[in-house]
């Protein structure tokens, strides 16, 4: 045990993140553990756009030097460039980014590189480069998910009138028509967009200038520095500035749910694309085949967006169970922040450009959608309202007329519009030969009309309002 504690010890001595108060230097396994470079090294663009304003602040009340910061800013955009060209080295030794873009800075112009880190701490650094990376990744879901509504609207306007069953527990309901269930994600993905934007403005204050947990005893000044950075204003306190990830949570939060938004609608995908369906068809481009069965045309893209509806959902749990415990201000626990978000951004940014591209790629088999909106007596519904409308029975004694004729028409294997008046007036006698007018798939779907409702021209109109909210 002891060979092995010595083994893993490193030789290098104090560490020069926090100088001299450490003789020894930390062993392998510390360092291993302690470095999160690998990972937040993409945050490399919003570090250093951090430090640029933070410096600029410093020139601007006279903290640091004209000529200090200058030469600070001039060191910035090498790095930047150096990290942007490949050729900068990451250290893991340094343990982070922000050490190591200091690091680099202080190789390019020397001794007046040690100044850009007064008045702030990485607390604050890291808070303020989280932010400002999850307000991006916002940006980049909010246009990637306009873009799938553009898609989701452009194809409910081609079918506004191309009936199709609607379901309840898996089971033909009533005629609806494709456009219409189109404009049901188009919604969804609306309020999806609208939590992100919610996350977006709560997020937008700055942490810079909270320092480690107290704030700083320099002149600084805050709004410069948030203003600068695109925040709306300093968060109002330092303790809670650099302490809470709620912003993270947030985006977490949006992203679960709208991943679960396209988890049910890669189902519905999967489903109609079966032979027992064959709602819709996808191309070569969103399917596979079966290394042992030629004739399969599996919904892969589908079924994937399907699963990592859960990877999602996961990074929201992982994060929480970090939070959940965590006294006031910083702890090292939340150095384990960034992983689960960046993973479900990247996730959902798969996501979304799959679903966007399996709907603009999938045809529609509207012959089969048709004959399927008929299947299972779903105009049922149509008749009861008739008895309702036209003879003023109550719904519920109207409810019982028609199951009758259903099982009626059930017996005789055949659909309503099949049965013969005399057949309808054998359950009841007041039906009139007008009940045929309101049975047929079509005929059910164009006499939904109260708002939101299916029919085709509610469905034309609804999809130019869906365009003039959403797009």
């Amino acid at each position: 045990m002891t060979a092995k504690n010595n083994a893993a010890t490193t030789n290098s001595g104090a560490s020069s993140i926090w100088g001299g108060r450490f003789e020894g230097g930390p062993s392998a396994i510390m360092q291993r553990i302690n470095a999160s470079i690998d990972f937040d090294k993409r945050l490399y663009a919003q570090d250093i756009r951090g430090s640029k304003a933070h410096c600029r602040m410093l020139m601007a009340t006279g903290v640091i030097a004209k000529e200090d910061g200058e030469a600070i800013l001039d060191g910035l955009e090498k790095v930047l460039q150096e990290i942007e060209s490949g050729s900068f080295e990451f250290s893991a030794a340094l343990e982070d980014i922000h050490m190591n873009v200091e690091s680099r800075l202080a190789q390019i112009i020397g001794e007046p590189a040690g100044r850009l880190h007064t008045a702030r701490s990485r607390n604050d650094q890291v808070a303020t480069d989280f932010r400002l990376w999850v307000r991006d990744a916002i940006d980049g879901m909010e246009a990637a998910l306009k873009g799938l509504q553009e898609v989701l609207i452009r194809r409910a306007e081609q079918h506004a009138a191309t009936v199709m069953p609607g379901f309840t527990h898996l089971q033909a309901a009533q005629p609806v028509t494709f456009g219409h269930h189109m404009l049901a994600y188009v919604e969804m993905i609306g309020r999806d967009r609208s939590r992100l934007a919610d996350a977006r403005r709560r997020l937008n204050e700055s942490p810079l200038g909270s320092a480690a947990l107290a704030g700083t005893s320099f002149p600084i000044d805050r709004h410069m520095t948030a203003k600068e950075l695109g925040f709306d204003r300093p968060c109002a306190n330092s303790l809670d500035g650099v302490s809470d990830r709620d912003f993270a949570l947030e985006f977490l939060a949006a992203s679960s749910i709208c991943a679960v938004h396209l988890s049910r609608l890669a189902e519905e995908l999967v489903i109609w694309t079966s032979a027992q369906f064959r709602f819709v068809t996808l191309s070569d481009g969103f399917t596979t085949g079966s290394s042992i069965m030629p004739q399969k045309r599996n919904p892969d893209a589908a079924e994937l967006v399907r699963a990592k509806a859960g990877r999602v959902i996961g990074d929201l749990n992982s994060l929480l169970i970090v939070m959940k415990g965590l006294p006031l201000t910083y702890s090292k626990d939340m150095q384990d922040d960034k992983e689960p978000v960046f993973e479900a951004a990247e996730t959902m940014e798969l996501c979304i450009a799959a679903m966007t591209g399996m709907i603009a790629d999938m045809t529609v088999n509207e012959d089969v959608l048709k004959a399927a909106a008929g299947a299972g007596f779903t105009t049922a519904t149509d008749i009861a309202d008739w008895l309702v409308r036209v003879l003023g029975m109550p719904f519920r004694q109207a409810h019982h007329v028609t199951g009758r004729i259903v099982k009626l028409a059930e017996d005789r294997g055949c659909g309503l519009e099949d049965l013969s008046l005399a057949d309808m007036q054998g359950v009841e006698p007041r039906i009139t030969e007008d009940v045929f007018t309101v049975l047929g798939v079509e005929k059910s779907a164009a006499s939904r009309t109260s708002f939101g409702g299916t029919a085709p021209d509610n469905v034309r109109a609804q999809a130019k309002a869906a365009r003039e909210r959403f797009l």
